[in-house]
């Protein structure tokens, strides 16, 4: 039985094992995989090719979730016999946020196939009760075996399909462990081909890397319809969904949302998460673009005299070479002297922005020097 080493983060492989990646450069991404033996391929008819013109147009090609901000980021609503990928950090909101967009669909009388092989039925009960939701139409299915997936799916014939996650999905076909990248690969694909096949829309939860990129192969996105990222601070409110790929709509636009106890909810004006009640010194509101959406957002700064060798530099939303940028304009061109000031900048909500700023206006980002 051969074996083959793949790059976890581009897909590359290598007949050996290789600390480092010759494709994309990353360090510790090589896993092992088995190759297995081929088959003979099986007499099939040729398909039919039609005419592009003999494709039946739907009126209604588009659903609404009943989530404003999470149509939004698809262009509109959920596209049948889409698949889509939803990455997030552990603990973000991904499953609350997908039985939030069931609930509405299936009071509206679609059905929906949940599959979890994270959690039980009645962890997922648990989450439902906490928000809201009754589930009658919700169907719930605790496995992690892609065929008895795709069979109860054949069988049900779901609006929408959620598979929580891609990455405890496994084939019997191969030898590899649930979340190597021959599974990933294998599992994705065969969904996609269910999707495109019976018209089902899906949903598929993929985990994220400690680098911030979903977990598998590149493959897994290229060939999915859309790729959603959920991200946000778990010690703050708000969330932000952005989609990374969209192929029945536009990149540029953001859902944004705010945890609460009960759940997940829709922020209709964003800008007053990022900006606190009180107006003090050394305070800013500035503009910042978040995909199509402009957002006002309160910079603090504070700066004190330092009692240590080397001043202290510290931000939090705010890149740390742009402060020393800010800080270096600052000296040479104004003659404010900071090098023995402790400076700190604070970006209010606990979003993270970049600061395009010009040179003459940075100085409405420092509080007035003692």
């Amino acid at each position: 039985m051969k074996t083959r080493f793949i790059c976890q983060n581009c897909g590359a492989s290598s007949p050996k094992w290789l600390g480092r990646c010759p494709n994309c450069g990353a360090f510790n991404t090589m896993v092992e995989e088995t190759i297995e033996k081929k088959t003979a391929k099986p007499e099939r008819e040729p398909p039919r090719v039609i005419s592009l013109s003999e494709v039946p147009m739907e009126q209604k090609d588009r659903t609404s979730t009943g989530l404003n901000e999470f149509d939004q980021v698809l262009g509109g609503g959920l596209v049948r016999g889409s698949l889509i990928l939803l990455g997030g950090d552990p603990g973000i909101g991904k499953s609350t946020l997908m039985l939030q967009v069931s609930s509405p669909l299936a009071e509206n009388g679609a059905s929906i196939l949940y599959v979890s092989g994270e959690e039980s039925a009645h962890q997922v009960k648990l989450r439902a009760r906490r928000l809201g939701i009754k589930g009658d139409n919700i169907k719930f299915l605790a496995e992690t075996d892609i065929d008895a997936i795709l069979d109860c799916a054949e069988n049900l014939v779901p609006d929408l399909m959620v598979i929580d996650s891609i990455q405890t999905v496994f084939s019997s076909e191969l030898s590899s462990a649930p979340g190597s990248v021959g599974q990933v690969r294998e599992c994705g694909a065969r969904i996609m081909r269910f999707a495109k096949k019976k018209g089902v829309t899906t949903v598929i939860i993929g985990h994220v890397t400690k680098f911030g990129m979903i977990a598998g192969p590149k493959t897994l996105e290229h060939i999915v319809d859309t790729v959603l990222y959920f991200e946000g601070d778990k010690t703050q409110q708000y969330r932000i969904l952005r989609a990374i790929k969209n192929r029945f709509g536009s990149t540029n636009e953001i859902g944004v949302f705010e945890m609460s106890e009960f759940g997940l909810k829709e922020v209709a004006n964003p800008s007053r998460l990022f900006i606190s009640g009180s107006r003090n010194s050394g305070s800013a509101i500035i503009t910042v673009i978040e995909g199509s959406r402009p957002l006002l957002v309160e910079v603090q700064a504070l700066t004190s005299p330092s009692v240590f060798n080397y001043p202290q530099r510290v931000t939090s939303g705010v890149d740390y070479k742009r402060l020393a940028m800010l800080i270096a304009v600052l000296e040479r061109r104004l003659g404010i002297g900071v090098a023995r000031f402790d400076c700190f900048v604070n970006a209010v909500g606990g979003i993270r922005v970049s600061l395009n700023l010009p040179a003459t206006s940075v100085s409405s980002l420092q509080s007035p020097l003692p």
